[in-house]
């Protein structure tokens, strides 16, 4: 009976090991598990505070640069740096201005693939300038100028960068924004890792800084896994649950070596 009793208990231990174990081994996410998030003009990291718990409890381990917005060339050392402290493939992912940086930076080693989230996508030695200029929106229109530096007018993020927020998200939104270096949009960026790496793109059909016309044809130029969301210029803050599936897809389809 004792001899009974004591394998009945060691069983009983295996089992309650086993259990947390194969919870642990769903919880790890197949591809790439390293997601690295580059914010875009007038704004900064928390830009993405509602996409990342979502990926985290998907099991993904995600990290948001804090881009200076002083130079394309400080924003893109910036990533690196955030890149270099990665243990594996990175899938990267930029929004608006972020994508000049994930175009450069992503030439990185580590960076297995790109997503662009209503994100500028150059051509090889094309600035913002050049790509958007032909382009013109109702929220370029409201964005000021002080001492070299730009941001955007109350009315803009009101009306034009985050109109599907609530009110007091709209406020945060001002009251974190991130002024850009007026030089960094005339910047251009030799190579584009999107011509090398596979790219995914989040079109936002109601986007009122960057042309979705454009957002389309960009996606369409970088052969990029295509999801239109009707958004405005943030689509991680007024739909984060469909961006984070989005970018979750990518991240298990994102080729590993």
């Amino acid at each position: 009976m004792l001899i009974r009793s004591l394998l009945g208990a060691f069983a009983g231990i295996i089992l309650a090991c086993a259990i947390p174990q194969a919870a642990t081994a769903q919880a790890v996410p197949q591809g790439v598990k390293n997601i690295v998030f580059v914010h875009g003009a007038f704004a900064d990291g928390s830009s993405w505070a509602k996409v990342i718990p979502l990926l985290e409890a998907k099991g993904y381990r995600v990290t948001a640069v804090q881009n200076p917005l002083t130079s394309l060339a400080d924003d893109v050392a910036a990533t690196k740096r955030v890149l270099a402290q990665q243990d594996g493939p990175v899938l990267l992912v930029g929004h608006s201005w972020g994508g000049m940086v994930i175009s450069d930076a992503g030439n990185d080693a580590k960076v297995a693939g790109l997503v662009y989230v209503a994100a500028v996508a150059p051509d090889p030695n094309q600035s913002l300038g050049e790509l958007t200029k032909n382009a013109p929106t109702p929220g370029l229109a409201k964005i000021k100028a002080d001492d070299g530096f730009l941001s955007l007018t109350p009315e803009g993020i009101n009306e034009d960068f985050a109109q599907d927020l609530t009110p007091t998200e709209r406020k945060v939104l001002a009251a974190t924004q991130q002024p850009v270096a007026a030089a960094a949009f005339g910047e251009r960026i030799p190579a584009v890792a999107w011509k090398a790496k596979p790219s995914w793109y989040i079109v936002a059909a109601n986007d009122h800084m960057i042309s979705p016309i454009l957002e389309q044809a960009m996606a369409q130029k970088i052969k990029a896994t295509t999801l239109v969301l009707q958004a405005s210029h943030v689509p991680m803050l007024s739909q984060p649950q469909r961006v984070a599936n989005f970018i979750a897809e990518a991240a298990k389809q994102v080729p590993t070596k």
